[in-house]
C-alpha cells in the first residue's frame, strides 16, 4: 500500500473546509476518509467508515462532547462533512457499562442521542468508533486482511502477521456485542495500533487524522506481504 498523506492536501482541505464554517478536525476526518474510500482494495467489500471525536454545538450553543461518524450509505471516496453524523458522545460511553443491550435499544440510542434530526443515520458500528478512546478511528474492509482472516486458522495468521501490534477480535456480528468485545480486546494490550476483526476487517485508530490514515497503510501493507509468500502476485 501507498502512503498517499499530502501536507499540502490536508492545509488545502482545512482551508476550504474554514469558508464553510467547519472545523479543522472536521476536515482532516473528511481528508483521510476520502483517502481511503478511493482505494478499491480497502473499501470495495462494504465501503468502511471512519469517525473523529471532536466538540460540537448544539441548539443552545453549547459545545458539546460529540462522535462524528460516516452515515451509512455515503461513498467513503466522495464524502462531503455532512455525510458525518454527529452524536452525542457521554451517552454513548454510558453503554459501554452495560452487559447487554439489543439492537432495539441500540437504535433508539443512536436516534435519540443525533444533535441534528436530519443528519444521515450514523453507522452500525458507531459504537465500536464511540468506544475506543482515539480521536480518529478509522474503519475499512481490506482485500489483504479479509484474504488473512477468512482462513480457517485466520487468528492464528493474524497473531503471525501483526505480532502484537494489532489486536485481534474473533467474529461477531455488527452491534453492541462486537462493540463490548472489540474494547475489551484493546483494554487487554492498549498499546496495539490496529485491531483486526476476524472475517470483518481493521479498525486503526490515533489522536490524528495522519498518523490514524498512516497505521492502516502499514497494516494492510504487513497483510500484503505475508499473502506474498510463495506468491508471485497476489491481487
Amino acid at each position: 500500500m501507498k502512503n498517499l498523506w499530502s501536507e499540502k492536501g490536508a492545509r488545502a482541505a482545512v482551508e476550504s473546509h474554514a469558508g464553510q464554517g467547519v472545523s479543522a478536525d472536521i476536515a482532516l476526518r473528511v481528508y483521510s476518509a476520502r483517502l481511503l474510500g478511493g482505494d478499491p482494495k480497502l473499501v470495495l467489500h462494504g465501503g468502511g467508515n471512519a469517525s473523529v471525536k471532536t466538540p460540537a454545538k448544539c441548539v443552545t450553543g453549547e459545545a458539546v462532547p460529540a462522535l462524528f461518524v460516516k452515515g451509512s450509505g455515503h461513498d467513503m471516496g466522495r464524502i462531503e462533512a455532512a455525510g458525518f453524523a454527529a452524536v452525542r458522545l457521554e451517552p454513548l460511553l454510558k453503554l459501554a457499562k452495560l452487559d447487554k443491550l439489543d439492537d432495539r435499544d441500540m437504535n433508539n440510542a443512536r436516534a435519540c442521542h443525533l444533535l441534528d434530526s436530519h443528519s444521515p443515520d450514523p453507522s452500525v458500528e458507531f459504537l465500536l468508533h464511540a468506544f475506543l478512546p482515539h480521536k480518529y478511528c478509522d474503519h475499512t474492509h481490506s482485500d489483504a486482511v479479509l484474504a488473512v482472516t477468512n482462513q480457517a486458522d485466520g487468528g492464528k495468521l493474524a497473531h503471525e502477521v501483526y505480532k502484537g501490534r494489532a489486536g485481534v477480535v474473533p467474529y461477531m456480528k455488527p452491534g453492541f456485542g462486537l462493540a463490548k468485545k472489540a474494547l475489551e480486546v484493546y483494554e487487554g494490550n492498549p498499546g496495539v495500533e490496529a485491531l483486526v476483526l476476524i472475517k470483518h476487517g481493521i479498525f486503526t485508530f490515533a489522536d490524528s487524522a495522519k498518523e490514524a490514515y498512516g497505521r492502516m497503510i502499514d497494516m494492510v501493507s504487513l497483510a500484503e506481504k505475508r499473502l506474498t509468500q510463495g506468491r508471485k502476485k497476489v491481487f
